[in-house]
């Protein structure tokens, strides 16, 4: 049994899951986006499961914060060469964990 849910849903799931700070309000409003997008081009329902989107990406508030974990990294054409990256913004960076 699926349930739709809406943005508001999405947010509160992480609230509900004690993970409402494992993001920022607006990567999670990024991260619900980028899931519609990849439903909406698979044809195929994803099934929400928090915890997984915790494990598998991270976000981070600048180039230069991550590139204290990936100092290899030099701009957003050398991330899109090692990992997905669902938004890159000056202040919001969300990429899948690598």
């Amino acid at each position: 049994m699926k349930k739709t849910i809406s943005e508001n849903d999405f947010l509160q799931a992480f609230s509900d899951m004690d993970r409402k700070d494992q993001f920022t309000y607006y990567a999670l409003t990024k991260i619900f986006e980028y899931y519609e997008e990849c439903e909406f081009d698979s044809g195929e329902e994803i099934e929400l499961d928090v915890i997984a989107i915790c494990c598998d990406l991270v976000e981070y508030d600048s180039l230069v914060s991550l590139q204290e974990d990936y100092s290899d990294i030099e701009d957003q054409d050398d991330l899109e060469c090692v990992t997905q990256v669902i938004c890159y913004e000056d202040d919001c960076i969300i990429i899948a964990a690598f």
